[in-house]
Protein backbone atom coordinates (compact mmCIF):
# COMPACT_ATOMS: atom_id res chain seq x y z
CA UNK A 1 0.00 0.00 0.00
CA UNK A 2 1.15 3.34 -1.00
CA UNK A 3 1.85 5.91 1.35
CA UNK A 4 1.55 9.49 -0.04
CA UNK A 5 4.46 12.08 0.90
CA UNK A 6 3.20 14.97 3.02
CA UNK A 7 1.38 17.53 1.47
CA UNK A 8 3.56 20.88 1.48
CA UNK A 9 0.06 23.40 1.81
CA UNK A 10 -3.13 20.90 2.33
CA UNK A 11 -6.19 22.62 1.95
CA UNK A 12 -8.43 23.45 5.21
CA UNK A 13 -11.69 22.34 6.12
CA UNK A 14 -14.56 24.19 5.71
CA UNK A 15 -15.30 23.90 9.38
CA UNK A 16 -13.41 22.80 12.37
CA UNK A 17 -16.49 20.46 13.61
CA UNK A 18 -16.94 18.26 10.65
CA UNK A 19 -17.80 14.71 11.45
CA UNK A 20 -18.60 13.54 7.57
CA UNK A 21 -16.16 13.18 4.65
CA UNK A 22 -17.29 11.90 1.30
CA UNK A 23 -14.21 10.51 -0.59
CA UNK A 24 -15.08 9.89 -4.21
CA UNK A 25 -11.95 7.45 -6.09
CA UNK A 26 -11.39 8.90 -9.31
CA UNK A 27 -8.18 7.93 -10.50
CA UNK A 28 -9.39 4.21 -12.84
CA UNK A 29 -8.60 4.55 -16.68
CA UNK A 30 -12.28 2.80 -17.09
CA UNK A 31 -10.75 0.56 -19.65
CA UNK A 32 -13.99 -1.53 -19.75
CA UNK A 33 -15.71 0.86 -20.65
CA UNK A 34 -14.96 1.31 -24.27
CA UNK A 35 -14.34 5.35 -23.39
CA UNK A 36 -11.39 7.00 -25.79
CA UNK A 37 -10.66 8.10 -21.94
CA UNK A 38 -11.61 7.80 -18.62
CA UNK A 39 -15.14 6.98 -17.87
CA UNK A 40 -15.63 8.94 -14.80
CA UNK A 41 -15.04 12.39 -17.32
CA UNK A 42 -17.50 10.83 -20.44
CA UNK A 43 -20.62 13.48 -21.20
CA UNK A 44 -23.71 12.34 -19.87
CA UNK A 45 -26.55 14.51 -20.94
CA UNK A 46 -24.35 17.50 -21.70
CA UNK A 47 -21.79 16.88 -18.55
CA UNK A 48 -19.06 15.04 -17.44
CA UNK A 49 -20.47 11.94 -15.48
CA UNK A 50 -18.94 12.65 -12.19
CA UNK A 51 -19.71 15.95 -11.95
CA UNK A 52 -23.78 13.65 -11.98
CA UNK A 53 -22.07 12.02 -8.79
CA UNK A 54 -20.87 14.88 -7.41
CA UNK A 55 -23.92 16.81 -7.43
CA UNK A 56 -25.84 14.70 -5.54
CA UNK A 57 -23.43 14.81 -2.66
CA UNK A 58 -24.06 18.32 -2.54
CA UNK A 59 -27.02 18.48 -1.85
CA UNK A 60 -26.62 16.51 1.22
CA UNK A 61 -26.36 18.79 4.41
CA UNK A 62 -24.95 15.97 6.84
CA UNK A 63 -21.32 15.74 4.27
CA UNK A 64 -19.26 18.72 5.67
CA UNK A 65 -16.69 17.78 2.90
CA UNK A 66 -16.22 16.31 -0.53
CA UNK A 67 -12.58 15.47 -1.55
CA UNK A 68 -12.11 13.86 -4.72
CA UNK A 69 -8.64 11.28 -5.28
CA UNK A 70 -7.33 12.08 -8.65
CA UNK A 71 -4.00 10.79 -10.40
CA UNK A 72 -1.02 12.94 -10.01
CA UNK A 73 -1.55 15.81 -12.93
CA UNK A 74 -4.81 15.76 -13.17
CA UNK A 75 -6.54 18.65 -13.31
CA UNK A 76 -9.79 18.30 -15.03
CA UNK A 77 -11.75 18.75 -11.65
CA UNK A 78 -9.32 21.24 -11.16
CA UNK A 79 -11.81 24.54 -12.07
CA UNK A 80 -14.83 23.03 -11.60
CA UNK A 81 -15.79 23.66 -7.84
CA UNK A 82 -13.85 26.14 -4.88
CA UNK A 83 -15.60 23.93 -2.45
CA UNK A 84 -14.15 20.64 -3.70
CA UNK A 85 -10.96 19.50 -1.97
CA UNK A 86 -8.85 17.84 -4.88
CA UNK A 87 -6.88 15.27 -4.03
CA UNK A 88 -4.17 14.21 -6.62
CA UNK A 89 -2.61 10.80 -4.87
CA UNK A 90 -4.65 8.38 -6.70
CA UNK A 91 -2.62 4.72 -7.41
CA UNK A 92 -2.79 2.45 -9.55
CA UNK A 93 -5.99 0.46 -7.73
CA UNK A 94 -8.96 1.87 -5.84
CA UNK A 95 -7.93 0.22 -2.39
CA UNK A 96 -4.68 2.32 -3.16
CA UNK A 97 -6.34 5.21 -4.15
CA UNK A 98 -8.63 5.25 -1.12
CA UNK A 99 -6.05 4.49 1.44
CA UNK A 100 -4.22 7.56 0.01
CA UNK A 101 -7.10 9.56 0.07
CA UNK A 102 -7.59 8.71 3.53
CA UNK A 103 -4.21 9.87 4.62
CA UNK A 104 -4.85 12.87 2.55
CA UNK A 105 -8.00 13.90 5.18
CA UNK A 106 -5.84 13.09 8.11
CA UNK A 107 -3.41 15.96 6.91
CA UNK A 108 -6.28 18.28 5.91
CA UNK A 109 -7.58 18.04 9.80
CA UNK A 110 -10.29 15.02 9.54
CA UNK A 111 -10.36 13.41 12.95
CA UNK A 112 -9.47 9.57 12.89
CA UNK A 113 -13.04 9.33 14.44
CA UNK A 114 -14.71 11.12 11.63
CA UNK A 115 -16.87 9.28 9.40
CA UNK A 116 -16.04 9.07 6.03
CA UNK A 117 -18.23 8.06 2.67
CA UNK A 118 -16.52 6.30 0.39
CA UNK A 119 -18.21 6.06 -2.91
CA UNK A 120 -17.10 4.88 -6.80
CA UNK A 121 -16.98 7.84 -9.02
CA UNK A 122 -18.74 6.17 -11.37
CA UNK A 123 -21.82 5.68 -9.56
CA UNK A 124 -23.19 8.66 -10.91
CA UNK A 125 -27.14 7.49 -10.33
CA UNK A 126 -26.88 7.70 -6.37
CA UNK A 127 -29.12 10.33 -5.26
CA UNK A 128 -29.38 12.60 -2.25
CA UNK A 129 -32.13 10.07 -0.55
CA UNK A 130 -29.75 7.29 -0.76
CA UNK A 131 -26.75 8.92 1.00
CA UNK A 132 -28.67 10.82 3.45
CA UNK A 133 -30.67 6.91 4.23
CA UNK A 134 -26.92 5.25 4.69
CA UNK A 135 -25.90 8.27 7.34
CA UNK A 136 -29.14 7.87 9.34
CA UNK A 137 -28.57 3.67 9.60
CA UNK A 138 -24.87 3.78 10.10
CA UNK A 139 -24.19 7.29 12.19
CA UNK A 140 -25.05 5.40 15.46
CA UNK A 141 -23.32 2.03 14.74
CA UNK A 142 -20.11 0.98 16.08
CA UNK A 143 -18.70 -0.65 12.85
CA UNK A 144 -20.63 1.10 10.12
CA UNK A 145 -21.84 -0.13 7.03
CA UNK A 146 -22.80 0.14 3.00
CA UNK A 147 -25.62 0.84 0.51
CA UNK A 148 -26.56 -2.63 -0.78
CA UNK A 149 -28.85 -4.16 -2.95
CA UNK A 150 -30.39 -7.80 -2.29
CA UNK A 151 -29.64 -10.00 -5.24
CA UNK A 152 -32.66 -10.57 -7.35
CA UNK A 153 -31.61 -12.89 -9.51
CA UNK A 154 -30.94 -16.85 -9.55
CA UNK A 155 -27.09 -17.03 -8.70
CA UNK A 156 -24.97 -19.43 -10.70
CA UNK A 157 -21.21 -20.62 -10.39
CA UNK A 158 -19.10 -21.69 -13.42
CA UNK A 159 -16.21 -23.86 -14.33
CA UNK A 160 -14.85 -24.17 -17.43
CA UNK A 161 -17.92 -21.93 -19.14
CA UNK A 162 -20.25 -24.06 -18.17
CA UNK A 163 -22.86 -24.49 -14.60
CA UNK A 164 -21.60 -26.11 -12.01
CA UNK A 165 -24.16 -25.55 -9.55
CA UNK A 166 -26.91 -23.07 -8.39
CA UNK A 167 -26.29 -20.87 -5.45
CA UNK A 168 -28.86 -20.11 -2.52
CA UNK A 169 -29.62 -16.52 -2.98
CA UNK A 170 -31.21 -15.68 -0.39
CA UNK A 171 -28.78 -14.15 2.32
CA UNK A 172 -26.96 -12.58 -1.01
CA UNK A 173 -26.48 -9.00 -1.55
CA UNK A 174 -24.82 -6.90 -4.52
CA UNK A 175 -22.61 -4.47 -2.50
CA UNK A 176 -22.59 -0.89 -3.80
CA UNK A 177 -21.47 2.22 -2.08
CA UNK A 178 -21.21 4.68 -0.66
CA UNK A 179 -19.18 3.00 1.94
CA UNK A 180 -19.50 4.31 5.55
CA UNK A 181 -16.80 4.20 7.96
CA UNK A 182 -14.66 5.86 10.95
CA UNK A 183 -11.51 7.12 9.02
CA UNK A 184 -8.89 5.76 12.13
CA UNK A 185 -10.46 2.06 11.78
CA UNK A 186 -10.59 2.09 7.70
CA UNK A 187 -7.25 2.71 7.40
CA UNK A 188 -5.98 0.26 9.72
CA UNK A 189 -7.87 -2.59 7.71
CA UNK A 190 -6.66 -1.45 4.79
CA UNK A 191 -3.35 -1.25 5.91
CA UNK A 192 -3.58 -5.33 6.74
CA UNK A 193 -5.96 -6.26 3.77
CA UNK A 194 -3.43 -4.32 1.32
CA UNK A 195 -3.86 -3.47 -2.34
CA UNK A 196 -6.29 -6.44 -3.28
CA UNK A 197 -9.47 -5.51 -1.85
CA UNK A 198 -12.11 -4.27 -4.29
CA UNK A 199 -14.10 -2.37 -1.68
CA UNK A 200 -14.01 -0.94 1.94
CA UNK A 201 -16.33 -3.42 3.37
CA UNK A 202 -14.03 -5.92 2.20
CA UNK A 203 -10.91 -5.07 4.17
CA UNK A 204 -13.38 -4.08 7.66
CA UNK A 205 -14.40 -7.64 7.26
CA UNK A 206 -11.15 -9.09 7.00
CA UNK A 207 -10.75 -7.59 10.71
CA UNK A 208 -13.78 -9.75 11.95
CA UNK A 209 -16.39 -6.89 11.85
CA UNK A 210 -19.50 -6.96 10.29
CA UNK A 211 -20.83 -3.95 8.30
CA UNK A 212 -24.21 -3.07 8.39
CA UNK A 213 -26.06 -3.82 5.10
CA UNK A 214 -28.36 -1.13 4.18
CA UNK A 215 -30.85 -1.19 1.50
CA UNK A 216 -30.01 0.26 -1.71
CA UNK A 217 -31.26 1.25 -5.06
CA UNK A 218 -30.99 -0.96 -8.90
CA UNK A 219 -30.33 2.42 -10.40
CA UNK A 220 -27.18 3.23 -8.46
CA UNK A 221 -25.22 0.63 -10.75
CA UNK A 222 -21.55 1.69 -11.48
CA UNK A 223 -20.75 2.72 -14.69
CA UNK A 224 -18.75 -0.26 -16.38
CA UNK A 225 -19.83 -0.96 -20.28
CA UNK A 226 -20.90 0.80 -23.32
CA UNK A 227 -23.98 0.04 -23.29
CA UNK A 228 -24.54 1.51 -19.19
CA UNK A 229 -23.78 5.13 -20.32
CA UNK A 230 -27.54 4.90 -22.42
CA UNK A 231 -28.80 2.99 -19.78
CA UNK A 232 -27.50 5.91 -17.34
CA UNK A 233 -28.56 8.43 -19.45
CA UNK A 234 -31.78 7.45 -19.92
CA UNK A 235 -32.79 7.11 -15.80
CA UNK A 236 -31.17 10.70 -15.17
CA UNK A 237 -33.54 12.18 -18.35
CA UNK A 238 -36.77 10.20 -16.79
CA UNK A 239 -35.50 11.92 -13.56
CA UNK A 240 -35.62 15.31 -14.93
CA UNK A 241 -38.80 14.77 -16.73
CA UNK A 242 -40.38 13.32 -13.61
CA UNK A 243 -39.43 16.74 -11.96
CA UNK A 244 -40.71 18.85 -15.07
CA UNK A 245 -44.06 17.32 -14.79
Amino acid sequence: MLVPEPLQNPPGLQSPTAHFWALIPCAGAGVRSGASGPKQYQPLLGKPLVLHTLSAFAKVPQINQITVVVSPGDEFLASESTSLLIAPCGGPTRATSVFNGLIYLLECGAAPDDWVLVHDAARCLITPAQITQLIDACAGDAVGGLLAHKLPDTLKSEVDGRVASTLDRHDKWLAQTPQMFRIGPLIDALQQSGDHVTDESSAMEALGLSPKLVPGSAQNFKVTYPEDFALAEAVLLARQKGRNT
